[in-house]
């Protein structure tokens, strides 16, 4: 930065993450379940819902490889960051607009225009956030970074949350799906517009070509993940076929389970053991084989509380009984207290990790959250499932610290960027993992056990909660190069 940072820098420079958290936390569990459900019907609901996720999130995870590469190197006289910033944000208005409008289709024409649209927002969103992310390496010195991380994360985390329950949720639940759209392209437009107050100086130094070869390692990596995702999501489609002619219900939860936690634990392992061949080859895959299992538990442990944000409003639909608009203040209001139990959370889990070891704080986050997930699966009233949340985002937030913690002492310091891409792979990988594989289960059983409604979604937050457990377990292949902890985990 050209001058000291000032005390609005700290607003100036992270206020955009405001605006594009209010966008995740607005769409993933509030508007694509219901415009997928409107369009889809509840027998299809589920795996139309992870078809569109796993192509939105691989088209975000590299758009926003590609754009924060060509940030890098921009010479405009703006500066960097801001004309990706100014860019993504218009676009994602425009698309937003056309969204409000697919909202009154019907049937499969609806659904196809929205899976076009959806990919666009996150090619877009991802692009400005590429750049968003740059401002803080650019611009604040070493020495007051943390205060502005600090600020980053108050924008990224309850702030958010707690604005959309209160205000987008209220609008959406109350069937104003239109009322929650233009609010949050107001908050959109607004944020972005603050940030173009940043004090940015145009890049003088003539950047070196562009490298395509680490995004090209990417996109190989991209294709395998989705590759064995799509696989992993025909095994379960194919069992499914097979178990149409069982009438028993128990028989149908235990196989059909089974497979599905089957299917996902492949995809999980498959999936990262292929990136890291991809990217690293056979030999630094063998020699750093802790940081690779190390990948593989935190993915395991992403899948599940990805998901269960997922797919929470068609859970409180089946298990509730509430009907469709309805679920959103409640999924919205359980969402907000999993956020602000993750921020509260991981603050003093870093003086838990220095006080008992990181791999076993890692390891106690995924048997708390797997509790969690117990009491939400056998709630009987919303009280309860916001308990459950609740213990999972605390979980959570404990995760996210002490994973990170521990991950990071497992890579080649002369390497770190290219070994940590293959976790940031894994960690959009997870949204995708869990909802094409889980979708198709649920609704396996919305049309074989009509009868148990919600079964499905049942079924699939089980799965997620023993991945909860799965991501402990794995553990054991991980060693601490610190060795912190007493021997055992």
């Amino acid at each position: 930065m050209a001058r000291a940072p000032r005390w609005y820098d700290l607003i100036t420079i992270n206020i955009f993450y405001l605006g594009l958290t209010t966008l995740t936390q607005t769409f993933v569990p509030l508007v694509l379940p219901l415009l997928v459900q409107r369009f889809v019907g509840t027998a299809q609901q589920g795996a139309y819902f992870g078809r569109m996720r796993l192509w939105a999130l691989m088209v975000a995870l590299l758009s926003q490889a590609l754009m924060g590469m060509l940030s890098d190197r921009t010479t405009l006289r703006w500066g960097r960051r801001r004309p990706f910033i100014l860019a993504g944000a218009l676009l994602d208005l425009v698309v937003l607009t056309a969204i409000g409008f697919t909202a009154q289709m019907n049937g499969m024409a609806g659904y196809r225009v929205l899976f076009v649209l959806y990919v666009l927002l996150q090619f877009f969103s991802n692009a400005a956030h590429s750049a968003q992310q740059g401002l803080i390496p650019d611009l604040v010195p070493e020495e007051k970074r943390g205060r502005f991380s600090g600020v980053k994360a108050l924008f990224e985390v309850p702030i958010p949350v707690v604005l959309v329950s209160f205000t987008i949720a209220r609008l959406i639940g109350a069937g104003n799906m239109w009322g929650g759209l233009l609010l949050l392209m107001a908050m959109i437009l607004s944020t972005m517009a603050l940030a173009m107050l940043v004090t940015e100086q145009p890049l003088k130094v003539t950047p070196l070509p562009l490298d395509w070869q680490p995004f090209l390692r990417l996109l190989l990596m991209v294709a395998f993940f989705t590759a064995i995702i799509l696989l992993m999501g025909e095994v379960v489609v194919w069992t499914g076929r097979w178990l149409a002619h069982v009438e028993s219900v128990l028989v149908l939860a235990t196989v059909m389970g089974l497979v599905g936690f089957a299917a996902m634990t492949a995809a999980v392992v498959a999936g990262v053991g292929g990136s890291a061949w991809l990217s690293i080859g056979t030999e630094k895959t063998r020699a750093f084989s802790a940081f690779v299992w190390w990948v593989i538990s935190r993915l395991a442990f992403l899948v599940g509380v990805t998901n269960l944000a997922g797919f929470v409003l068609y859970f409180l639909q089946g298990r509730l009984g509430f009907t469709r608009e309805s679920a959103a203040g409640p999924a919205s209001q359980m969402m907000m207290l999993v956020g602000v139990c993750i921020l509260f959370s991981a603050l003093p889990a870093g003086w838990l990790v220095d006080r008992v070891g990181r791999k076993r704080v890692v390891a106690w986050s995924g048997l708390v959250a797997a509790l969690g997930t117990g009491i939400t699966l056998f709630a009987t009233n919303l009280t309860l499932v916001f308990i459950g949340g609740s213990i999972i985002g605390i979980a959570t937030g404990v995760f996210y610290t002490a994973s990170w913690a521990l991950g990071t002492s497992l890579v080649p310091q002369d390497e770190a960027g290219r070994y940590l891409g293959i976790s940031n792979l894994s960690g959009a990988g997870a949204g995708a993992v869990g909802a094409y594989i889980g979708g198709p289960v649920a609704d396996f059983f919305t049309r074989s056990a009509p009868d148990v409604p919600g079964l499905g979604y049942v079924v699939i937050f089980a799965i997620y909660g023993v991945l909860f457990l799965l991501s402990t377990l794995l553990l054991a292949k991980v060693r601490d190069p610190l060795a912190q902890e007493k021997p055992g985990l």
